[in-house]
């Protein structure tokens, strides 16, 4: 005997307010009977610490109590028996309705490091104390209500930067130090998830070959562990801008597409928070490089214009009225910005 849950979409995104329908299919060699057809939604916010930034004593109770979302049970069918064959039972439920309070905030599905957002639906078929229950799990995705979604486009805002050999920290080639290098662009910060990451670059000078120029997405996130915050910085996905060395002053375009279930529109909670950055990487033609063909884009190389942080009272804020507070020719050793997603009603 099994039973298949399969959902109304094909994609399988869904927002609050939505009917969530689709039917349940059970595959069965004889009649059974039962006590009730159930369906369980359930939706929370899984938080894990593992190494890197956290100590040993944090990595050893790593795993942090759940924030629940919703946990709804539904009755689909009344006590009675299910033939022998294939029988569909359909359903059709809401995971929120108008001026229904919910335990916490439909924060959109994300699958992360260390924090998880899922939305699951447990189909149950009972059959008393002598007979096992039949059970079946799925994940559906979960987007913002279209109340809480912004009416129209979102006004990029962009950060223009210059990187030379001056404004890098660690060690550098001594023919690129002293042959000199500038680099100048401006990049989108803030964007909604169904757009790219946009802007150009334009290398003026550079005494040393150019081999790539790559850009990393990397996501930042934290988790409020007792009296400390545990911070997790990892890459994403890495898109090439250039590959082999570039004509000087022409401007390259700078188009990235967002991984969905890899992001989410950037969440600032109390126990937990979802941010974003991109790292902007320069590599160069050098018998060093070859030596070392595999490294950690965040790691400095005398080969590579890397990136170098800013402090967090330096990060320019995105949110709210949308000001950058920091003067556009301010130099940076790299751009390495912070990025704010947000949900679009398309």
């Amino acid at each position: 005997m099994s039973m298949e849950l399969k959902l109304s979409r094909s994609n399988r995104v869904y927002r609050p307010s939505e009917p969530l329908d689709g039917k349940i299919i059970v595959n069965s060699p004889s009649s059974i009977s039962h006590y009730g057809v159930r369906l369980t939604v359930n939706g929370s916010v899984n938080l894990q610490v593992r190494g890197g930034s956290a100590g040993v004593i944090e990595s050893f109770y790593g795993v942090v109590k759940p924030i629940p979302i919703l946990n709804k049970n539904f009755e689909i069918k009344p006590a009675g028996k299910i033939g022998s064959g294939t029988t569909e039972i359909p359903f059709s439920l809401y995971l929120k309705r108008t001026g229904e309070e919910n335990l916490e905030k439909f924060y959109e599905t994300f699958h992360g490091t260390d924090i998880s957002i899922q939305y699951l639906l447990t189909a149950d078929i009972v059959r008393g104390y002598l007979h096992k229950s039949i059970s079946t799990t799925t994940e559906f995705i979960v987007e913002s209500d279209k109340a809480d979604l912004l009416d129209g486009p979102i006004s990029p805002e962009m950060v223009i930067f210059y990187i030379t050999q001056d404004t890098q920290r660690h060690p550098l080639l001594p023919e690129l130090k002293s042959g000199g290098f500038r680099m100048t662009g401006r990049m989108s910060t803030q964007c909604s998830l169904s757009d790219a990451i946009t802007g150009e670059l334009t290398v003026e000078a550079s005494a040393v070959p150019i081999c790539s120029i790559d850009l990393h997405l990397l996501r930042v996130e934290s988790i409020l562990l007792g009296e400390r915050i545990v911070t997790e910085t990892s890459l994403i996905q890495t898109t090439q801008i250039a590959d082999g060395d570039v004509c000087r002053n022409l401007a390259l375009p700078i188009y990235v597409m967002l991984p969905r279930l890899l992001t989410c529109p950037t969440v600032l909670a109390g126990p937990f928070s979802v941010e974003f950055k991109v790292l902007l990487v320069i590599s160069f033609q050098s018998e060093l490089s070859k030596l070392h063909s595999k490294s950690d884009p965040r790691t400095p190389r005398v080969w590579v214009v890397n990136a170098q942080e800013f402090g967090k009272d330096e990060w320019i804020t995105f949110l709210g009225d949308g000001t950058d507070t920091r003067p556009n020719s301010l130099p940076i050793s790299l751009l390495c910005a912070s990025l704010a997603f947000a949900s679009l009603l398309t």
